[in-house]
């Protein structure tokens, strides 16, 4: 505030300052903990929580520019038996082996994330069923061919997917449910193996 002789001419200001240091470290911890919640410790994916946002996020795009996108609901076959015989460190080692995989064999604008347990879904953007199809069958033969060495033995794992595209009435509760019905089809068909729907 500039402070001003009887002619009204300034001859100098008074500044005030205050110490926000502990507001921008308040700021600076929220965004941690938003960060925290989109990605999941184990694997480095993203959450559940922003899967579902990002198939909002998908769902409104189609109705508004009608850019097609379908998602793949994947879970890992037998995994139980893996953590009953190895321990659940090597349960771990296999989960962060796939998404590694999952995150190689994706498109950079496409998204995968864990959606808890040993059960992974992909919101793929820009495809047609045939191409989403295609993109569930890459998944499908790369994390069986994904293992983990444990001294003289490698575990492998295989995946039982549904995949399907987006419909314009969906919500994202209709797609995923759909996907989920679609993975068990496959669990029902012998595992390891794509259904599309």
């Amino acid at each position: 505030h500039p402070l001003l002789d009887a002619a009204g001419i300034p001859y100098g200001a008074v500044e005030i300052f205050r110490d926000t240091s502990t507001r921008v470290d308040a700021l600076e911890r929220i965004r941690e903990l938003e960060g925290m919640a989109y990605v999941d410790a184990l694997t480095g994916l993203a959450t559940r929580r922003f899967i579902d946002a990002q198939i909002q996020r998908k769902l409104d795009e189609m109705k508004r520019y009608g850019w097609p996108f379908g998602i793949l609901f994947m879970d890992l076959d037998r995994f139980k038996s893996i953590n009953d015989t190895h321990g659940h460190a090597v349960g771990d080692k296999v989960l962060r082996v796939v998404a590694e995989t999952l995150i190689r064999s994706s498109r950079s604008f496409d998204v995968v994330g864990r959606w808890g347990g040993e059960e992974f879904l992909a919101v793929v953007s820009n495809v047609s069923a045939e191409m989403l199809g295609n993109i569930a069958q890459r998944s499908r033969v790369l994390i069986a061919r994904s293992g983990v060495f444990m001294e003289l033995e490698e575990i492998r794992v295989t995946s039982s997917i549904g995949a399907t595209m987006a419909l314009p009435d969906d919500t994202p509760e209709s797609l995923v449910s759909r996907a989920d019905a679609l993975l068990y089809s496959s669990k029902e068909s012998g595992r390891n193996t794509v259904t599309v729907g």
